[in-house]
């Protein structure tokens, strides 16, 4: 996979790609990354990249010429790359979109800045992608979601075992976790987890996405197509109480405890 970003601010990605699984991901290989400063590609005799718009308005619009020559530039390197423009017009990105995306042999994401882009820039891009019915200043903060997020499902980048039981992950939130010391400020670890049932856990675990995504999401809950499992789960919840398979896997955990 090969991600390559145009924008005007190239400064903005230092940080993403000098930290944490990103970085491990880049040095072992998963994957590349590369900024491409737009304004290298103008033809303005000023250097200037935006103008204001055609028609008299607020702002600066990107012109169509910079970024057009920036995407055929990137293409030249990245021939099989998606080309992606951030835009309110486009469709809101989810995890769905982001393992689509990771299938791709490469992808050119093109940054806006100021008041948008020329309209024309539309036609060289093959799809526009929003994170959400809110503003920003640009495009890099978008660029940087959509790179992590994809990155992060390239094999190799992370183990494998924490993609399958993560949020969003058949569209369930997930489960809570818990870390030592057992009992922190009055609030204390389940006794499930500590059964050393596996079986009990994952039941246990998923309930809790059940509920949480019940609660939290009751959008992405109503997408779900329940099992004759988690169905059971759910009529659970409505008792307020142990279910008998929790209650004996805590016993016998006890149990094993004390001996």
């Amino acid at each position: 996979m090969k991600i390559d970003v145009l924008t005007l601010f190239p400064d903005f990605f230092s940080g993403f790609t000098s930290q944490s699984i990103i970085k491990r991901a880049l040095a072992k290989g998963v994957c590349s990354f590369s900024t491409i400063q737009i304004r290298d590609f103008t033809k303005d005799k000023y250097g200037r990249t935006d103008t204001p718009p055609i028609g008299g308005g607020a702002g600066l619009i990107q012109k169509a010429q910079p970024i057009v020559d920036a995407i055929a530039f990137a293409k030249e390197n990245n021939p099989e790359a998606k080309v992606i423009l951030f835009s309110p017009r486009g469709k809101v990105y989810n995890e769905k979109i982001a393992k689509e995306y990771a299938k791709e042999k490469g992808l050119i994401l093109v940054c806006g800045h100021y008041e948008g882009v020329d309209e024309r820039v539309n036609d060289y891009v093959d799809e526009l992608i929003s994170l959400g019915d809110y503003v920003l200043t640009g495009g890099e903060i978008p660029a940087m979601a959509v790179s992590d997020s994809v990155i992060r499902l390239l094999d190799g980048a992370i183990n494998e075992q924490s993609l399958e039981q993560e949020s969003f992950e058949g569209n369930l939130l997930e489960y809570p976790q818990y870390t030592e010391p057992y009992e922190f400020n009055g609030k204390k670890v389940p006794d499930i987890l500590y059964s050393g049932n596996h079986e009990a856990i994952r039941k246990w675990r998923k309930r809790a996405a059940l509920q949480i995504t019940k609660e939290a999401r009751p959008d992405l809950f109503s997408k779900l197509a329940l099992t004759k499992e988690e169905k059971k789960l759910l009529e659970e919840l409505t008792l307020k109480e142990e279910s008998s398979w929790e209650i004996e896997a805590i016993r016998k955990g006890n149990k094993s405890k004390k001996s």
